[in-house]
């Protein structure tokens, strides 16, 4: 059974940090690429971050760069997003996927609430 768990999210003020996490089993972790998505309230699910196979390449938004940072484990099948100098539009829920060209799993979402 394929499972995508993601932790870390929380409340946190602007300025501040969190990492999440993206436990995965059931599937060959290192076949897949990794992907962050996030969607705030109103709007649209939008890609954060992606990491491809291992010894690949990383790609952010524009709007994370500098700020977050996608890496993986392979020995934990775990992918991580470390957010600094966060600001409330990073406000939304987080999800976690794992892509072959023919197949996407998600994860269930992990809320990050960035406010004073």
């Amino acid at each position: 059974q394929v499972q995508l768990v993601e932790s870390g999210g929380g409340l946190v003020q602007p300025g501040g940090s969190l990492r999440l996490s993206c436990a995965a089993s059931g599937f060959t972790f290192n076949w897949y690429a990794m992907k962050w998505y996030r969607q705030a309230p109103g709007n649209e699910r939008e890609l954060v971050a992606g990491i491809t196979i291992p010894g690949g390449t990383t790609n952010y938004a524009d709007s994370v760069k500098g700020r977050f940072t996608i890496s993986r484990d392979s020995g934990k099948n775990t992918v991580y997003l470390q957010m600094n100098s966060l600001k409330p539009e990073d406000t939304a829920v987080y999800y976690c996927t794992a892509q072959t060209p023919s197949r996407v799993y998600w994860g269930q979402g992990t809320q990050v609430t960035v406010s004073s």
